[in-house]
């Protein structure tokens, strides 16, 4: 493997996705560990790394909470992450101390956030990625750059209205009982009614609750952010018929509101699964070209 070769991190709550190539649209080899504790998961991924023949970059795109502010001195860590054994976790510093190559590093679901808005040519409006899996989390786009603020969205978090047909479930997060990942990830699914969102009936109202929930986050990011579209990844998102669900409710909780309501869009990825290791190659892409 030639040394201008860019590395990618997807590093995930239970898988690390590794890849390398020359540019974020050409993946030449990829490979997935189990996400076990850091000493042995970033061991071998650095390990894989070097069996590539080296990296001239590299791109982490981590699951959270990290720190992404570059003057403080946890930048590139993993923060108060629930994830036992990973908080506290340095991840830039390991794999610059490891592979000694400049690491570019952002949250998973921004970076999935960046391929997506990549992949429309980079035009168009403000762009979010929400990815409804073992937990919720969003990033942004806006005027192509991701956005941090103080910290990174923490879209996954806010609050939503409770469905009429769900008042009684006290939801899963540990830090805030009924916020949209409390009540719409695939746990929290589960812990109520003992099965995915694929694995029930069409007429399940599960399927009208769930989609109510990501569909009022849908709104809050419209009338918010002002973004044009909101493109809806992870594992729950792959439910049959979700991804329109969540658009038509959307539409009925906007009521021909918001200003540029006609161009709001709801979409699966247009990557697939790639959309987080893509964004990871060009968190590497620029980090070379720094």
């Amino acid at each position: 493997m030639p040394r201008e070769t860019l590395g990618a991190i997807e590093a995930g709550g239970t898988k690390f996705v590794l890849a390398v190539g020359p540019s974020p649209d050409r993946i030449l080899a990829r490979h997935t560990i189990p996400t076990r504790d850091p000493a042995e998961t970033l061991a071998e991924a650095a390990a894989w790394f070097a069996a590539q023949g080296g990296v001239s970059a590299l791109g982490i795109a981590s699951f959270g909470p990290v720190e992404l502010d570059r003057t403080a001195p946890k930048w590139g860590f993993i923060t108060n992450t629930p994830k036992p054994g990973w908080a506290d976790c340095d991840l830039v510093g390991y794999f610059t101390r490891a592979l000694g190559v400049p690491v570019g590093f952002d949250t998973d679901v921004n970076a999935a956030a960046l391929a997506e808005h990549a992949a429309t040519g980079g035009t168009g409006g403000g762009l979010a990625y929400l990815t409804i899996g073992t937990g919720i989390g969003g990033g942004l786009v806006i005027n192509g750059q991701p956005v941090h603020g103080i910290a990174h969205p923490e879209i996954g978090h806010i609050y939503p209205r409770r469905h009429p047909l769900d008042t009684e479930f006290a939801g899963i997060c540990t830090a805030h009982g009924d916020c949209l990942e409390g009540l719409a990830c695939g746990p929290a699914i589960i812990a109520r009614w003992g099965k995915s969102l694929s694995e029930l009936p069409a007429d399940h109202p599960g399927h009208a609750i769930i989609a109510d929930y990501i569909a009022q986050a849908c709104h809050t990011l419209f009338a918010s952010v002002a973004v044009e579209e909101v493109v809806i990844g992870g594992g729950v998102a792959q439910t049959p018929d979700l991804v329109d669900r969540v658009a038509a409710r959307a539409r009925e909780l906007d009521n021909g509101y918001l200003p540029g309501g006609a161009r709001h869009a709801i979409i699966a990825p247009r990557l697939g699964t790639d959309s987080g290791i893509t964004g990871a190659m060009m968190l590497a892409k620029a980090a070379a070209e720094t």
